[in-house]
């Protein structure tokens, strides 16, 4: 399976997506534009789940998603959002257009030199780059344990390491946000469905992986309920164009 097929592949899923995937913590939003902003783009934006966090922070919001059927389940979650077909290495907008330009949970899908050129463009000087990750807190034993049970080698692919960045952007500002993420039982399965790897999988090894995370969620008294108490660190990279 290759990268452009894993990065294709979440249109299969978007509605275990929508259903699954964590929001992100406005406290996050609002350290990259603690100000208010003219507009704000979210780049592989999914069905909106960072694009949420952003209309509080810009007068305009725009959203930018490849995957077709991601943008129809975020158009309709967010319908007053302007939401265009793009990547992060083509973004449909003018030179010198937005104040703010974000990726969450989507930066390890773009070419980092070529994306860093195109946001430059697309940026205002001054104007902010954001990269975010939800990345789930694995110091709580079940979240460890979680961990391990779902690891393949495939999903290196979309693993947070810290992000690489062309020019000109240089030195970024970073910070972390931990929270807690509560989620019914079949929306907490959802999210693990909708992972780029798990979605390729044959649909026998895809379903003996979710019977795996069953019995892991029925073996511990904090996960064993009908909510999940899913921990996340939310890490948060600001760079300024020059």
């Amino acid at each position: 399976m290759t990268f452009e097929q894993h990065a294709h592949s979440f249109g299969a899923a978007a509605d275990a997506y929508e259903r699954g995937r964590p929001s992100y913590p406005d406290a996050a939003a609002q350290w990259l534009a603690p100000d208010p902003v003219a507009t704000a783009v979210d780049v592989g934006a999914g069905t909106g789940k960072f694009t949420r966090t952003l209309l509080p922070r810009a007068a305009e919001v725009l959203a930018v998603e490849p995957d077709p059927a991601m943008r129809a389940q975020l158009t309709v979650a967010l319908p007053d959002v302007r939401v265009l077909d793009g990547s992060g290495e083509s973004l449909p907008l003018p030179d010198a257009s937005a104040d703010l330009v974000t990726f969450a949970q989507s930066w390890h899908w773009v070419d980092a030199d070529a994306g860093a050129l195109e946001v430059a463009r697309v940026l205002r000087p001054g104007g902010v780059l954001g990269l975010v990750w939800n990345i789930r807190d694995e110091s709580v034993p079940w979240a460890a344990e979680l961990g391990e049970r779902i690891k393949r080698p495939e999903s290196r692919i979309m693993s947070y390491d810290g992000p690489m960045v062309g020019e000109p952007f240089a030195q970024d500002e970073y910070r972390t946000f931990p929270w807690v993420h509560e989620q019914s039982r079949s929306a907490f399965l959802d999210m693990i469905a909708s992972r780029s790897y798990v979605i390729v999988m044959e649909p026998a090894d895809r379903q003996a992986l979710l019977r795996d995370v069953e019995d892991l969620l029925d073996s511990s008294p904090a996960t064993s309920g009908p909510t999940v108490r899913v921990p996340y660190v939310t890490h948060v990279h600001r760079f300024t164009r020059p």
